[in-house]
């Protein structure tokens, strides 16, 4: 025979679980202190500013 199942039991655990997945989710995503946030947003700049130096500017003399 098999294991006797409360089915109430069951479906809080399986929501406790899914809770535990977003929060771990979150977590990651949102997770960071303000020196973090600004020290990502600094070095995308830089990045950004980098990438801007080396563009060619577009020829004038059309064929």
């Amino acid at each position: 025979m098999g294991e006797v199942v409360n089915l109430r039991m069951a479906r809080k655990r399986k929501a406790r679980a899914g809770r535990e997945d977003a929060a771990a989710r979150n977590r990651a995503a949102h997770g960071m202190s303000r020196a973090e946030k600004e020290a990502n947003k600094a070095a995308r700049e830089r990045a950004k500013k980098a990438l801007d130096g080396h563009k060619r500017e577009p020829d004038d003399g059309a064929k």
